[in-house]
């Protein structure tokens, strides 16, 4: 499965499992979905004081995997993909032109 597939995947475990639909996602301050998934991703580089002190959430939303930095770095995409689509529903359009 590509790194892709992985975050499309973990995207739809998320809202199926925890709840974390479109409506929940749009009830965050604008940023905070991106905040946390470079959290993640800071954590993985190594940069754990970063990741910890930029944590949008409370401390038992942090949920890293120290162990398995490949499922790190799909929830950081994740919630990455979750800002992109709520930025594109704001805009009232699902589609974005590369610059």
């Amino acid at each position: 499965m590509t790194g892709t597939e992985l975050i499309a995947k973990e995207r739809q475990r998320q809202i199926e499992e925890e709840g974390w639909d479109t409506q929940y996602d749009d009830g965050h301050p604008a940023g905070d979905l991106a905040v946390a998934g470079a959290c993640y991703a800071f954590d993985v580089a190594g940069f754990v004081l970063i990741a910890k002190d930029c944590w949008p959430w409370g401390k038992e939303w942090w949920k890293p995997t120290p162990n398995d930095s490949m499922r790190q770095l799909v929830k950081a995409g994740a919630l990455i993909a979750a800002e992109i689509d709520k930025l594109q529903r704001q805009r009232g359009s699902k589609s974005t032109t590369p610059e």
